[in-house]
């Protein structure tokens, strides 16, 4: 709601030239073809319109011409009308290699046992006065990516904060079980110690401290790791901050790097490297991949799959209906606060997800 508050405010000033940076990267999918249209009737009155995205469907949808840069650079720019526009010759260009498959292949993991169950879960929100999570019902095992999906306001984020610990904000009631033993986590520290992480989907807001070095972000969830006598041991600071550097292929002049100075896709590379520092069984994704290139996103799903593959299980939360697809083993459709149903992935189509998401 504040990003249409946003594009309605710029739209009133009845501009010439109207620059949208990521304008539908919290949108559903709905809000998102409402914006398109919206933006191809601007044009038509005579508006120039850069569209900022890394959604390769909504430039292919409305673009006149598209340019794609990299590391600063022009690379390319395409007439829609005279060149061939597609999404593997975007990809392509963006990269700067050839990326067959949108998602990675996975190995077939062996599941093991299950790791996080819920039972008639219940948040109610103090701040909106009413129930914002009913009695839900979902469980994870071992080596799994469970997809949460469903349209914005139905409770996918609530419900990541929820298990995460948060009782400042809402009102708990059901059951969470962890290896088969109930807890009951009073803040997120608690859930951290027993093996939960959680990557938010607001990085600058939530997620990092933008002001801060690479260094400090990834050590932030775990400092007692790198710590003695109350003191940071810097050399040891160091040589994590590397060692995530370098597993993760964060893309920086120095470990030293203001994180504000990153691309989206780095600054999303240093979160998941602080909650990985944590080493966690689970691991809750809300929106992994939102705001980034497609050669990071392939980045971070080939991560997802390397650590479900260690037996790591991973709770995905995404509002883009092809990564849910293309990502998880089984999926879980949220709606108005509730789960309106399961599927494993093979059963599952955009059609029958949106079909139980609109379920009220």
């Amino acid at each position: 709601k504040q990003q249409l508050v946003e594009i309605a405010k710029a739209m009133k000033k009845e501009v010439k030239i109207l620059i949208l940076d990521e304008p539908t990267a919290a949108l559903n999918e709905t809000d998102s073809d409402n914006l398109l249209r919206l933006i191809g009737g601007l044009r038509d009155q005579g508006v120039t319109c850069i569209l900022i995205s890394h959604k390769l469907r909504e430039v292919l949808e409305i673009a006149d011409t598209v340019t794609v840069l990299r590391d600063g650079k022009t690379v390319i720019t395409l007439d829609a009308q005279k060149d061939v526009i597609n999404e593997p010759v975007l990809i392509k260009h963006m990269v700067g290699r050839s990326i067959d498959n949108v998602f990675p292949k996975r190995e077939k993991v062996e599941l093991g046992d299950e790791v996080l169950r819920l039972e008639d879960w219940s948040a109610f929100s103090y701040a909106l006065g009413r129930d914002i999570l009913k009695k839900i019902n979902i469980n994870v095992r071992a080596g799994e990516i469970v997809g949460i999906a469903g349209l914005m306001g139905s409770g996918r984020t609530e419900l990541a904060k929820s298990i995460f610990g948060n009782p400042d904000h809402y009102r708990l009631n059901g059951k969470v079980f962890i290896n088969g033993e109930e807890q009951k986590f009073r803040d997120p520290g608690d859930a951290i110690k027993a093996s939960i992480a959680y990557v938010t989907e607001d990085r600058k807001g939530n997620g990092l401290i933008l002001i801060d070095d690479v260094k400090h972000n990834i050590s932030l969830a775990n400092l007692r790791e790198i710590t003695k006598g109350g003191v940071i041991n810097e050399n040891d600071e160091i040589l994590v901050a590397n060692k995530y550097r370098t597993e993760l292929n964060i893309k920086t002049p120095s470990i030293q790097q203001k994180v504000r100075n990153l691309s989206g896709g780095n600054q999303q590379k240093v979160s998941l490297g602080k909650w990985l520092f944590v080493k966690p069984g689970i691991l809750i994704l809300d929106e992994p991949t939102r705001g980034i290139d497609v050669g990071a996103k392939y980045e971070i799903y080939t991560l997802m799959n390397a650590l479900v593959e260690q037996g790591m299980s991973i709770l995905m939360i995404s509002s883009e209906l092809p990564e849910v697809l293309g990502m998880s083993d089984r999926i879980y459709v949220m709606s108005a606060g509730k789960i309106n149903g399961e599927m494993p992935v093979e059963d599952a189509t955009q059609e029958s997800i949106m079909s139980l998401a609109v379920d009220y």
